[in-house]
Formats: structure tokens, C-alpha cells, sequence
């Protein structure tokens, strides 16, 4: 059975994708720590990143970093949090956020319930703000 995040890959569930190329994806998170926490994920639906290919995981952290840069820009970050945990959903995913302080790495203090309209515009920043930093090609238009 298909993973979560590969029925999101696979446009059946709803995804605010800001980045797409042909080895991984990334899209905003329904609960995020701060406006603009991003997913990284492989297409390959692979369950743990120790198993990912040397090359998958060198691809994932380069994107990581590329949506990390935007988000320090765009959001104003102090720093940019980044986080491999796998538990939620058993596909290997990245977790980029914008932080501010230590407390924005509490998993515990993510935000739920998040007005879709706000999810949407930290999006539209984030893809903007990607575009502007050269990397148009892989941004989705929304």
C-alpha cells in the first residue's frame, strides 16, 4: 500500500508543492513548527534515509538546502532547523523549517489547525522566493 506521502507525490491527496524534480519532491507540511516548514521526500517511496542511495541522499540534501536558503530570506529566520526522524510516515523525508529560536525544534509545539489560506501563502513566499534565487525550474507554479 501506498505511503502518504506517495499519494501526495501522486496528486491524490492535496499537496502545496514548492519544489519538484525528477528524483524528490518538496511540499509544506499540514502541522508545521513555523510558517514554511517544508518536506523534502523521495519519489521512491524507500521507508528509512539510511537506506536511501548515496546519490538519493546527496540529491534530498541539496534540495534541503536550496529551500532552506529561500526560507532564511524569505521568512527571516535566524537559522533554518532541519530534522530526520521518520516516524509519522514510514518514507524517508527532510524536514526544513525557518526558526527563531531553540523552541522551534520542539516537535511538540508544531501548529495545528492551520487556516489553509496561510498554509497557501507561505507557499506562494516560498516558490517566489525560490524563483528569484535561480531555481525556477524546479518550482511548481502551485
Amino acid at each position: 500500500m501506498a505511503t502518504l506521502f506517495t499519494r501526495i507525490i501522486n496528486g491524490e491527496i492535496p499537496g502545496r508543492f514548492v519544489w519538484s524534480d525528477p528524483q524528490c519532491v518538496g511540499f509544506l507540511t499540514m502541522e508545521p513548527l513555523r510558517p514554511g516548514h517544508t518536506l523534502v521526500v523521495p519519489r521512491d517511496e524507500i521507508d528509512q534515509w539510511t537506506s536511501l542511495s548515496p546519490e538519493a541522499l546527496t540529491q534530498l540534501m541539496s534540495v534541503a538546502q536550496r529551500i532552506g536558503r529561500a526560507q532564511l530570506e524569505e521568512f527571516g529566520a535566524e537559522r533554518i532547523g532541519l530534522l530526520i526522524e521518520g516516524y509519522g510516515v514510514p518514507h524517508a523525508h527532510v524536514h526544513v523549517w525557518p526558526s527563531q529560536d531553540t523552541s522551534d525544534f520542539d516537535p511538540h509545539n508544531v501548529h495545528r489547525d492551520v487556516p489553509g489560506e496561510e498554509l497557501d501563502a507561505a507557499a506562494e513566499r516560498l516558490r517566489s522566493r525560490l524563483r528569484t534565487q535561480g531555481n525556477g525550474d524546479f518550482v511548481p507554479t502551485s
